[in-house]
């Protein structure tokens, strides 16, 4: 039997009771790990509210999704009239509705900002890998709960988005008819793909992103936060064992994530109440028209978080693949002529790129824009084995670096803007470059990275009261 703390018998009540608690379980313990006696670096400015806020995102869409699930319909012939009985009839109906919606552009606008943190200051670098590989993981699961969820309204670019995006699976060789009618459960979009995706948005991803997300805090907690400086604080402690250039989680960081919610709850109430369509980005205007499978809309897009990347599949044309190819080639060229590799690996690089260059011209180019859209997030995994520069925040690397980062960004806001446009030649041609140009950052980046004399990193953080 595990020995139990005693308590004075002159204790109050309260302690009395966490006293029985803490000897049945850790919540004390816990209290102390992960909040008071966490200690992060005292240096942490407003980047750093962005993981606080995705959080409360996702307490949000987890709180307002179970109050929409207990008026929704998963039916094909009642979805569409069950969205619109929670808007009109359901007291307060169109607020829970309007939060979770506005939520879901939140939930991406915080992770897009936390993952642009982690860009920058290096997040990602040792001892962070695994942090940052479950971040991805997240960003992955929320992707898909996302998609899924879209077609639950069962409006008109709700049903043909979902047409398009599972018609993509199709073009996977061999198995990809297979793989669509698996995931549709039917030919084509139907009342089979309505409650499997239901099924899935509302049970397996939530589950596997809680988990995710816990994960994620563990490995953070056990490595120790990051910060602007990409210095260890670790690496200075006092006689107690305390970082120097540390301060308790609780109650310092907690008063100052509240300043960073208070903020975001103010421009998140603001678009609930004044623009909760937000001029079409956040619900388009289509999908508040019944989803009618005999009448296509004249442009069909995915919502403007998925855009870079449907860009990134359009960009693909059977003209791009001979970019595409060109590029493997020359890949292959330096990787045999400056890589410091044995010899097999060379006759491995340059056979690979054979194999490669023979199957993009004998595969269509529409699979290899699926390639080309999955790649552009998988990608992002390997970002700690990529980075081969000397220092791992921004503050210390070349300037040039940050004019980079700069153009990177753009890169991505010009990519998600085409995606949500008609398409066009002028259009298609810009997508093509602004592709290269992202899938160039990172494959480049072992190379570019270790370029031009970084600047001395301090002993300890630079911190500024503010």
């Amino acid at each position: 039997m595990a020995d139990f703390k005693e308590i004075s018998p002159n204790a109050s009540a309260g302690e009395k009771l966490l006293n029985w608690v803490d000897n049945r379980f850790p919540a004390s313990k816990m209290y102390k790990e992960h909040l008071s006696e966490y200690y992060a670096p005292k240096n942490f400015n407003f980047w750093y509210f962005f993981g606080s806020l995705a959080l409360l995102v996702l307490v949000i869409q987890i709180v307002t999704g179970i109050f929409l699930v207990m008026h929704y319909k998963p039916d094909a012939n009642l979805a569409f009239a069950s969205v619109e009985y929670i808007m009109r009839d359901v007291p307060w109906g169109w607020l829970i509705r309007y939060m979770h919606s506005t939520g879901a552009s939140a939930f991406f606008i915080v992770v897009y900002m936390h993952m642009f943190r982690g860009l920058i200051y290096g997040s990602y670098r040792k001892p962070r890998e695994l942090v940052w590989i479950f971040g991805c993981a997240i960003f992955l699961c929320l992707m898909a709960e996302a998609f899924m969820g879209y077609l639950l309204p069962w409006g008109q670019m709700s049903y043909w988005g979902a047409q398009v995006i599972v018609n993509l699976f199709a073009a996977v060789p061999f198995v990809g008819p297979d793989l669509a009618l698996l995931i549709r459960g039917d030919y084509v979009v139907s009342d089979a793909t309505l409650n499997r995706f239901f099924s899935f948005h509302v049970i397996a991803v939530p589950l596997v992103l809680l988990g995710l997300v816990v994960a994620h805090i563990i490995a953070l907690h056990e490595v120790g936060s990051n910060n602007p400086d990409g210095v260890e604080i670790k690496a200075h402690k006092d006689a107690n064992g305390k970082p120097l250039d540390g301060i308790p989680f609780h109650p310092y960081y907690t008063v100052h994530d509240i300043l960073g919610v208070s903020g975001f709850l103010l421009v998140f109430t603001a678009v609930i109440f004044f623009a909760p369509e937000f001029g079409g980005y956040f619900l388009e205007y289509n999908n508040f028209i019944p989803a009618d499978p005999l009448k296509t809309p004249a442009h069909i897009a995915p919502v403007w978080y998925f855009t870079p990347f449907y860009s990134m599949l359009r960009a693909i044309t059977s003209e791009m693949m001979y970019a595409l190819i060109a590029c493997v080639l020359a890949g292959a060229y330096l990787g045999v002529t400056r890589a410091k590799i044995p010899a097999i690996f060379k006759t491995a690089v340059v056979g690979g790129a054979v194999v490669l260059v023979a199957l993009m011209l004998s595969i269509d180019a529409k699979f290899w824009g699926v390639v080309v859209m999955g790649g552009a997030v998988i990608i992002l995994f390997f970002l700690p084995w990529l980075d081969n520069c000397a220092v791992k925040s921004i503050r210390y690397r070349p300037d040039w670096h940050k004019y980079l980062y700069g153009i990177f960004v753009i890169n991505f806001v010009i990519l998600a803007y085409l995606g949500v446009q008609p398409p066009s030649p002028v259009g298609e041609r810009v997508s093509q470059v602004g592709t290269l140009f992202y899938f160039g950052f990172f494959l480049l980046m072992p190379w570019w990275s270790r370029l031009g004399a970084t600047k001395p990193v301090p002993d300890r953080v630079v911190f500024t009261p503010h």
